[in-house]
């Protein structure tokens, strides 16, 4: 799996991939603009979203121009930090608090991943509602996670193991794309944060921790 297989240089196309690769794209790109639309439906008064991205990462890019493109049709404007190890978040999350800034949208990143409860701990200290693009980070007290079903993904890398068991050639199989997406809510971190999170919105969460 990988956010953008094409970006990222694993395969040719996402129709012929070509080599000896296939798999899934998790489509974070196209998921940020959701991502801003629930930060604004918890957060209405929020104006500035500081977004937080690797550099290093080839699919960045993509999403903070996403983000940049929607932004301005939800009355937000965004700010880019970056971070590429522990030492760096830190100081980014320095930067963040520094600007003011009234949530935070994350950036699809292995290091974000790993270091989801510190992220999810500073978004409490310092009441600012976060989203991330992985449900663990709910779990570990993040306000609100967005995106694929990442379990749902690996049953149905089963049925691409069993094409190539039976003769089928990886370059040939196309990447396949989510059909399940997944919206989680922290409701106690949500009340730390001094939020009310509407009921429509709950209604539509696959999963609430209270």
């Amino acid at each position: 799996m990988a956010t953008d297989p094409v970006a990222t240089g694993l395969v040719k196309s996402f129709a012929r991939p070509g080599d000896n690769v296939t798999g899934f794209s998790l489509l974070h790109e196209e998921t940020v603009a959701k991502r801003l639309e629930l930060l604004k439906v918890v957060a209405p008064g929020s104006k500035l979203v500081a977004v937080l991205l690797n550099p290093t990462h080839p699919a960045a890019g993509g999403e903070l121009k996403e983000a940049k493109r929607v932004a301005p049709l939800l009355g937000l404007e965004v700010h880019a930090f970056e971070a590429q190890d522990p030492t760096q978040l830190a100081s980014a999350f320095a930067e963040i608090t520094g600007q003011r800034a009234h949530a935070l949208l994350l950036v699809s990143d292995r290091l974000f991943v790993t270091e989801r409860k510190t992220i999810a701990e500073f978004g409490v200290r310092h009441r600012v509602p976060v989203v991330h693009f992985v449900a663990e980070f709910a779990d570990v007290g993040g306000l609100m996670a967005y995106g694929a079903n990442v379990p749902a993904l690996y049953r149905r890398a089963g049925a691409l193991v069993d094409k190539i068991f039976k003769g089928a050639q990886p370059a040939d199989l196309p990447i396949e794309q989510p059909t399940e997406f997944e919206l989680i809510i922290n409701l106690r971190t949500a009340k730390a944060l001094g939020l009310t999170i509407p009921q429509s919105l709950l209604l539509r969460a696959d999963r609430v921790i209270e």
